[in-house]
């Protein structure tokens, strides 16, 4: 129970950072609102879910 605990606690920390660095230092980023960053910032999530995943896969493959 504490380890589920510390886990929950540590992504509820590391969320409400993320979204602090997303209000605060995002707007000072110049990124022009292209269609190409558009489906980068759409796709970018998806692709790096979809190799952790893979590579997490071959790991217990290979086990």
């Amino acid at each position: 129970m504490e380890n589920q605990l510390g886990f929950v606690l540590k992504l509820l920390l590391l969320s409400a950072f993320l979204s602090l660095l997303i209000k605060y230092a995002g707007p000072s980023l110049s990124i022009p609102a292209t269609a190409t960053n558009a489906l980068i910032i759409i796709f970018l999530p998806i692709v790096i879910m979809a190799i952790a995943l893979l590579w997490r896969f071959q790991a217990q493959k290979q086990n």
